[in-house]
Formats: C-alpha cells, sequence, structure tokens
C-alpha cells in the first residue's frame, strides 16, 4: 500500500441518519407545542420576537414578525419540513433546510435554551456529510461498492471530517458541562439536585415526584443524583479516549441521563438533540444499525450483508479497493476493522 494512502469510512450509514431524526423531532416537538404566543412574546429590555435586526433578520420568521397569524402558519410549516427531515428523505436535499430551520427557530423565538443551541450546531454540521449522500432515504444501507473517484473520495472526506467535528463539539459541551459544576458548593456537597428537585418551575411533575421525593429526602439518595451527572459528563467528555467496550458504557449511561432530565424537567428538546449527539459520539465512524426482522414459522437462509467500503484516499481513481469483511458484535453494529 503507498505510504500517502488513507482510509476512512464512509460516513453515509443510518446512525448518522438516526442522529438527525432525533434532531429534527426535537425541534419540531417544541414548534407543535408551544403557541405563537409563547414563542413570540415580548421580552424584558429586549423588545419583541422575532427581533428582526441585523442577522437575526434572515430568520423565516421575519417574514411576517408582527402578525401571529401568519407566523402560525409559518410555525407548522416549519413542522411540516422538520417532519419531512426526520421520516430521512433525501437527506442531500433536507439538509439545508434543516439547518435553516434550527436557525430561525434559536434567532427567532424569545426563550432559547441549550436544546435549541445544539441543535443548530448540529444541523449545521450534518451538512456536510449530506452533500455526498445520495440514497433516497437516510436508512439506507451505504452502497455496497462505491465508485473510487476524486469527487467521491473529496465528498466522503468532507463528510467524514464533518461527523468528527461533531464529536469534537459533543465533547466540548459534556467537559465545559462538567467543569462548570465543581466550583459550586451544591455540587460538591451533593446537594444540588435537592434544589432542582424541589424547583416549581423545574422540578418534576406531580406524578413523578411521588418517586422523586423520597429519594432526594435521603442524604445518599441525593448526593447520588447529584454526583452521577458530573461522572456521566466527564465520561462522554473523555469518551473518544476510552476503548469501545467502554463507550457503550458511557453511551448507555448518557441516554439514560437524557431522558431523566426530560421526564424530570420536561426538557425533551434537549435531550431529543443531545441523544443524536451522543450517538455519533460513542459508535464507531462508519458503523451501521442492522435491523433483522425474522418469522420462526417460515425460516429462511440469512445471508450475511457486505460491509460498505471504505474510500481509500489518495489511490488512484478508478481503482477498486481490496475487499474487507466487517465486524458485527452482539449489540447489532457492523464497523469496520481499522
Amino acid at each position: 500500500m503507498p505510504v500517502n494512502q488513507r482510509r476512512i469510512p464512509l460516513p453515509w450509514t443510518n446512525v448518522y441518519g438516526l442522529a438527525r431524526t432525533l434532531v429534527a423531532l426535537g425541534t419540531a416537538g417544541t414548534l407543535a407545542a408551544s403557541s405563537a404566543e409563547t414563542l413570540f412574546r415580548p421580552v424584558a429590555t429586549i423588545g419583541n420576537y422575532p427581533a428582526c435586526t441585523s442577522t437575526t433578520a434572515a430568520s423565516l420568521f421575519c417574514l411576517s414578525p408582527d402578525d401571529y397569524t401568519h407566523l402560525t402558519w409559518i410555525k407548522w410549516a416549519c413542522v411540516i419540513a422538520l417532519l419531512v427531515v426526520a421520516s430521512g428523505w433525501r437527506p442531500r436535499l433536507t439538509a439545508l433546510p434543516h439547518a435553516y430551520i434550527n436557525y430561525s427557530v434559536f434567532s427567532g423565538i424569545a426563550i432559547v435554551d441549550g436544546g435549541d443551541q445544539i441543535a443548530l450546531i448540529l444541523s449545521v454540521l450534518f451538512v456536510l456529510p449530506a452533500l455526498g449522500d445520495r440514497r433516497r432515504w437516510h436508512w439506507a444501507q451505504p452502497p455496497v461498492r462505491t465508485p473510487q473517484t476524486r469527487a467521491t473520495q473529496l465528498l466522503a472526506l468532507i463528510g467524514t471530517g464533518g461527523l468528527v467535528m461533531l464529536r469534537l463539539q459533543m465533547i466540548v459541551v459534556y467537559f465545559q458541562a462538567a467543569v462548570a459544576k465543581l466550583p459550586h458548593s451544591e455540587w460538591q456537597d451533593g446537594t444540588a439536585m435537592w434544589y432542582w428537585g424541589t424547583n416549581l418551575d423545574f422540578g418534576p411533575a406531580p406524578w413523578l415526584d411521588t418517586l422523586i421525593a423520597p429519594v432526594i429526602g435521603t442524604p445518599l439518595g441525593v448526593a447520588l443524583m447529584t454526583w452521577l451527572p458530573l461522572v456521566i459528563e466527564g465520561s462522554l467528555a473523555i469518551s473518544l479516549l476510552l476503548p469501545q467496550r467502554l463507550r457503550w458504557w458511557a453511551m448507555g449511561a448518557g441516554l439514560l441521563f437524557h431522558l431523566s432530565i426530560a421526564l424530570m424537567m420536561g426538557l425533551w428538546s434537549f435531550a431529543l438533540a443531545m441523544a443524536g449527539g451522543i450517538l455519533l459520539l460513542c459508535l464507531p465512524l462508519g458503523s451501521t444499525i442492522q435491523f433483522h426482522i425474522t418469522e420462526p414459522a417460515v425460516p429462511t437462509p440469512s445471508t450475511p450483508e457486505q460491509e460498505a467500503e471504505p474510500v481509500h484516499v489518495g489511490e488512484q481513481a478508478g481503482a477498486a479497493a481490496p475487499p474487507r469483511r466487517g465486524q458485527m458484535d452482539e449489540t447489532g453494529l457492523t464497523q469496520s476493522r481499522q
């Protein structure tokens, strides 16, 4: 093999597609569950929203900033477009509208949270792999054999580079989240979750409070609920330094952590956006999720699917890459042997 030859995994997998779906569903849920009067209410010391000044004037909601009826129609048009994105249809065509809608939401609504911000960042980075994604649905397996043209090599490199930048962004988010808590005495002494758990605005719903209150009412329970998030965020921040067998645990803990936040605080859009980022952070680049449907009554011989071949950067255009077999583990993921 030539010295200047490098192998990179194809970015066009259903793992990247699942992440796009989760992020799009999070934003769609925010818009669908909130009225125009709630999303675009005036904010003290700032003024009316959408604030169509400077770069925020490019927001989709600035087409009719002073009419709640028109804003409602625009909001539902965005929901429909996001559902199309979530369905996985033509990622190459829907990536830019997805990013533009998330920009419009982040810059146009009155009160944004971390979920809106991370959804915008992820949707912008999703544009890079989508440039070369010719699949009709992002749930489809990547092509078994990809022509080794210079254009394909460049698009695969751009797409994989976008996913690498996404991973680095998620590391920064979790590193900052963990480190920012450490100077506060409530996180040091293990009592922070008592304050959050009894907060009238962010505390659990009444049906869940019957389960949470006895836990945060004990010293051990509230300490575990306070310190476990620090451990999970720290493990996700260093996940790329861990072997893959430990990343599975970090991924599972992270998904369960954000599900708990969604149940306790109602931050579902934040949970969905972060779940999409966690999948791409912890799963191997180029891996795919294998969906198997079995019918016990009519047994049929199984034929293993070939793994999508990685692009060989640096080799002559049109040269065929040597075939390599994939490695499948008990999770149903297929990844390349690097």
